[in-house]
């Protein structure tokens, strides 16, 4: 944990300095106006005093211990400072000096041997290139941030120093108190992943919130993440993920899987409520803070007028929640209570000239009601409307099980404080898309805490037969694998493949075709070919030998003219496969996150929809349905449009398979099943095509 850092007794600021707009200066400087009441230490060769404290021109001059040193001095002298503080057995030191590895070899040898330093003295190291730390229940502003923020129970932590002054500064707009801000900068030591683990515990704590550019050990994060939003709601914004730098496969799973993917899938497996821009960071955490957690996706909506009400409407169907119908009981009770003029449905038009008391009667109803998971008021500005008298008669019924937010599209000068508001309780937006994007939120965060205990299936498979054909292309560094090999490798962990074999001449074709029985299909295999439909390597439906033979020559005949140079492996002959619906499943293996699993519809889904869901392996059956569920398309998996339903569990076992292939087996970088063909439930899924790619023998040592 990091008690001596968050809560710590004593603290020395070596590089203290009398100089106005120092660094030094400014860090002693807020220490003392925060009122903290341990012991506060300004070091500095000069000597002298500065607001009114000794300064020591040594750490070491000074008797009693240290729990905190904060380090003011530019980076050159910031070795010489860290060893004075291990020598006082300090239990922290933070590193507020850029100059490091952010500017290049030079700097990175500096904080290489400052990173020793503290190793060697069991001294954690917060930054260096940070802003500091701020812990507003001991009124600890060890930081040179120009501003204590209000306490609350907020906790903020960024990369960037100068986004944690914003975030602190937005906090204090909204009204939300803060717990505790920590700027973690260039994270020699102390990472996100110690700051999540220490902030999940804090009792002070009831939202973390952060702001990201990388993540230090994918591993690691998603783990402490994960027991973070157990216990507390977790927002995240995660900057530099647009960057080209990610290798793109030539297989579909690759193309899709960027590094915002990646982030995306670690995301959801950890809990972490993922906002998309700043303003959302604080109305994400605004809502959670303030409201309970919806039991599920029914909205309410209650308005003063129709527009606003359709606005609100649309915007809660696009983000996937239910306008949820009014039954009958409820409509009754609406009616009694409610204006003539009002118009009982969802949403809810309780018309122009209501009175505040008819919002209440409305939130009073509504809150009591089980089919009720969630309310939205949204307000427009009416002639006849008393918007201040009615948003306190709202917020004077709200309770702790169903949450409210409100959207007000009037001027703010209309409206109660935003400290009023923020301290009844009620998140507040300036548009019905903001505010249900938040609770739109707080429902995926709800769903998350409570989906099922996570039981990872283990298949009964042929381990040994796939770890010899990868030892062997390794050997011959012959990393990629056709259709063929991929087939075998994908039969060993259970998954079904036709009868087929693989032919070098028409009679040899005719002889297979015959064996395994028609209808056959023809497939060219080519290592130099990636799509073998582009150049005529694939012949389906082939009902007689003379077809077989007469394909087998052509096929032969038309590659080599589009691709004379093309290593020629030989004609695939394989059984026809039944007609169903084409899927593409596939992994391709993030740098930081390990293997991620894709699942798309064929055809246009993915050429053209881009219609595709990623998640990190390994993966349960319910994480796999949910996979499905998350696309567009998964209404065509239900038979809806015409089409007959699939077997839905059976691409959630594929799903499965592939998962404990790649979990088990580090060396594939990438798979892809395309297609693999679905059909009406109890009918097992046919592997029509696959590929994969392992890794080389040298990124295993």
């Amino acid at each position: 944990m990091l008690d001596r850092l968050f809560s710590p007794k004593s603290i020395a600021v070596i590089g203290a300095s009398k100089t106005v707009g120092k660094v030094g200066h400014l860090t002693v400087s807020n220490l003392v106006q925060s009122g903290f009441k341990g012991p506060i230490i300004p070091v500095n060769s000069a000597g002298g005093e500065l607001f009114g404290l000794k300064v020591y021109p040594k750490l070491a001059d000074y008797s009693d211990p240290v729990d905190l040193v904060v380090i003011a001095v530019p980076a050159e002298m910031v070795p010489a400072a860290a060893r004075e503080a291990v020598q006082k057995k300090a239990g922290a030191i933070v590193v507020v000096a850029s100059g490091f590895k952010e500017t290049g070899p030079q700097g990175k040898a500096i904080e290489d041997e400052l990173i020793e330093i503290c190793r060697k003295g069991a001294v954690r190291l917060l930054g260096p290139n940070c802003l500091g730390v701020i812990n507003t229940a001991i009124h600890l502003n060890a930081s040179f941030s120009k501003r204590l923020p209000q306490a609350g129970q907020l906790a903020i932590f960024s990369q960037s120093g100068a986004l944690c002054t914003a975030m602190m500064d937005i906090a204090d707009e909204r009204e939300l108190g803060v717990s505790k801000a920590v700027s973690i900068g260039n994270k020699a030591d102390i990472t996100e992943v110690d700051i999540l683990s220490a902030l999940a515990h804090d009792d002070d704590t009831k939202v973390i919130v952060g702001y990201l550019e990388d993540i230090s050990d994918g591993d690691k994060f998603v783990k402490a993440a994960e027991e973070a939003s157990s216990r507390k709601p977790v927002v995240i914004l995660k900057a530099g993920t647009t960057s080209a730098g990610s290798k793109a496969a030539s297989n579909h799973t690759g193309v899709l899987a960027g590094k915002d993917t990646a982030y995306g899938a670690a995301f959801k497996r950890a809990g972490i409520c993922r906002a998309d821009s700043f303003e959302a960071l604080f109305d994400y955490a605004s809502a959670l803070a303030l409201q309970p957690t919806p039991k599920g996706d029914r909205v309410l909506i209650v308005t003063n007028s129709g527009g606003s009400g359709t606005m609100a409407a649309d915007a809660v169907e696009k983000a996937g929640m239910s306008v949820t119908p009014l039954s009958e009981h409820l409509a009754a009770q609406l009616r009694e209570r409610l204006p003539a003029a009002a118009f009982i449905d969802n949403p809810i038009d309780i018309s122009a000239d209501a009175e505040p008391r008819h919002y209440a009667a409305a939130i009073d109803i509504a809150v009591a009601d089980d089919a009720i998971d969630a309310i939205l008021v949204v307000l427009a500005p009416q002639y006849m409307t008393e918007p201040a008298a009615t948003v306190r008669a709202i917020v004077g019924h709200l309770d702790d099980t169903t949450p409210v937010l409100a959207s007000f599209l009037g001027g703010s000068d209309i409206m109660p404080s935003r400290k009023e508001l923020a301290a009844a309780g009620l998140p507040f937006y300036d548009s019905p898309e903001r505010a249900v994007g938040a609770l739109k939120a707080m429902h995926e965060y709800g769903v998350w805490k409570n989906r099922p205990a996570r039981h990872v299936v283990r298949f009964p498979v042929n381990r040994r037969r796939v770890e010899r054909t990868i030892a062997r292309r390794q050997r011959t560094n012959r990393l990629r694998l056709g259709e063929v090999k991929s087939k075998d490798i994908l039969k060993a962990y259970g998954f079904h493949i036709l009868e087929g074999k693989l032919t070098s001449s028409p009679e040899e074709a005719v002889e297979c075709a015959r064996f395994i029985g028609f209808p056959v299909a023809l497939k060219i295999i080519s290592p130099s070919i990636v799509h073998k439909s582009d150049l005529g390597g694939v012949r389906l439906n082939l009902g007689s030998a003379q077809e077989v033979a007469d394909a087998f020559d052509l096929m032969m005949l038309r590659i080599n003219k589009h691709a004379p140079d093309a290593i020629i492996g030989g004609i695939y002959v394989e059984k026809m496969a039944e007609k169903g619906l084409e899927v593409i499943i596939g992994m391709t293996r993030d740098p930081q996150f390990g293997p991620m699993l894709m699942f798309g519809l064929g055809g246009i889904f993915v050429e053209v929809m881009k219609d595709v869901t990623f998640h990190l392996a390994p993966i349960t059956e319910n994480e796999a349905v949910q996979m499905l569920q998350s696309t567009r398309s998964y209404e065509l998996l239900q038979g809806k449009r015409g089409l007959k339903e699939v077997d839905i569990h059976a691409i959630a076992v594929a799903l499965q398979r592939i998962s404990q292939l790649t979990t088990d087996f580090p060396q594939i970088l990438d798979l892809e099943i395309n297609p693999l063909i679905v059909g009406e439930v109890g009918n097992e899924p046919v592997v029509v095509d696959a590929s994969m790619t392992f890794a080389p023998l040298l990124d295993e040592r």
